[in-house]
């Protein structure tokens, strides 16, 4: 499955995965600790921890909800 089109980022998919540095800036430009990031999400404190420190990677989804959720305030529910 090397060349699934969601196991990384190429020239042809922006929408790859992201890697654990652009998670962590993201969520700590929002001013967001991961258990409050994690709970955007619908996911868990151990979830968030995982993404960030590679872990796991963060499916593309995932990082576009959380993405448009920090941008729109109205939308942290």
């Amino acid at each position: 499955m090397a060349n699934h089109p969601n196991r990384g980022r190429t020239r042809d998919n922006p929408a790859g995965n992201p890697t654990p540095g652009e998670i962590l800036a993201a969520r700590s430009a929002s001013g967001l600790t991961q258990t409050e990031a994690g709970a955007l999400l619908f996911s868990g404190l151990r979830s968030w921890q995982q993404w960030e420190s590679g872990e796991r990677r963060m499916h593309p989804a995932l990082w576009e909800l959380f993405r448009r959720k920090v941008r729109d305030p109205r939308d942290r529910r």
